[in-house]
């Protein structure tokens, strides 16, 4: 729990720094905009104070999921971390919707170059949103909150950086057409990243696995534990996009169990597989024996005793044979 405490103030601090700045670089646009009389300026400050609250609601999903649980609400607010995300991704799709859209009009009818103004104002967002944007480098892997406002920084970083070499090549070269185009391939590339991110959450609105676990792997671990005849009704989902919560039935012998089985179980899963919240259930093999709808898995090992022992007894149910697929 240390540790998630640590990755939820080191976040903070991230979405609060980054906040901070971007907010702060919008509004300074805006006004040079406006005593410049620049409408590309404006709209830009516009573009990127879309992207701020796109930061900020990662932030506020954050520390919502911070809260207590309640009586209606048991497992709190963690969730709000998969919507965020999720609306960060839609967010993220429509923005470069309208990137692509804008180029392509442009390359149908060409405008004016950018003024030596908007290259230096996409000069500094370049440093600005790659600053903030390696604030969550470390973490936007585990997290995918996290590396929806990543890509909403690291959008705004490429955006900038297609303006100021377009805008060089536009004043060596003359061809009016290298502007639209380079935001065409910005679009593409965030795109890419953006799909990713949209998947993800999906799946996890869903109740999906979280990516970083191997389902297969966790059943197969489970089921070479001492003394572990079957597993079942296993089920793996995310609390948030940072947690990880499993269920699942062992089959086993009251008297085999050892008096740690259970904390020492949630301890290797969490360690191995970065499951956080772990709840198992304890079936002797004769109350699997009456689960109608389970599916139960054995390791190779024990298959063949299993088959041993129905060789000695044809009564056995069989229900409980070597299956390596499809726990439900």
């Amino acid at each position: 729990m240390g540790h998630d405490h640590d990755h939820g103030a080191r976040t903070g601090r991230a979405f609060a720094i980054s906040v901070g700045v971007n907010g702060a670089f919008v509004l300074i646009e805006l006004v040079a905009g406006l005593l410049s009389s620049s409408v590309a300026l404006v709209a830009d400050a516009a573009h990127n104070f879309g992207d701020v609250l796109g930061l900020v609601l990662a932030w506020g999903a954050a520390r919502l999921a911070r809260r207590k649980p309640t009586g209606r609400r048991t497992y709190g607010l963690r969730r709000s971390t998969i919507l965020a995300a999720l609306a960060n991704g839609v967010l993220l799709v429509l923005a470069v919707g309208a990137v692509a859209w804008e180029s392509i009009e442009r390359l149908r009818v060409p405008a004016a170059p950018q003024g030596l103004a908007m290259l230096v104002v996409a000069g500094a967002g370049i440093v600005v949103n790659t600053g903030s944007a390696l604030l969550f480098l470390r973490d936007r892997k585990r997290d995918a909150n996290v590396r929806g406002a990543f890509l909403h920084l690291v959008a705004d970083a490429l955006v900038s950086a297609g303006v100021v070499v377009a805008g060089g090549a536009l004043l060596v070269t003359r061809w009016t057409w290298i502007d639209p185009a380079m935001s065409l391939l910005v679009s593409v590339v965030i795109l890419a990243g953006t799909w990713s991110l949209l998947r993800d959450a999906l799946n996890l609105a869903l109740d999906a696995a979280p990516a970083h676990v191997d389902v297969d792997a966790v059943r197969a671990h489970l089921a070479a534990l001492p003394a572990v005849r079957g597993v079942h009704d296993l089920h793996i989902w995310a609390l948030s996009t940072s947690e990880t919560a499993l269920t699942g039935h062992l089959v086993m012998a009251p008297a085999d169990r050892a008096p740690t089985f259970l904390r020492d179980v949630a301890r290797e899963l969490e360690q191995r597989f970065e499951i956080h919240h772990t709840t198992i259930q304890i079936e002797s093999p004769e109350e699997a024996g009456g689960c109608e709808d389970c599916e139960t898995i054995l390791p190779s090992e024990k298959r063949h005793e299993s088959e041993s022992a129905s060789d000695e007894a044809p009564h056995h149910d069989h229900r409980h044979g070597a299956r390596l697929d499809g726990v439900r």
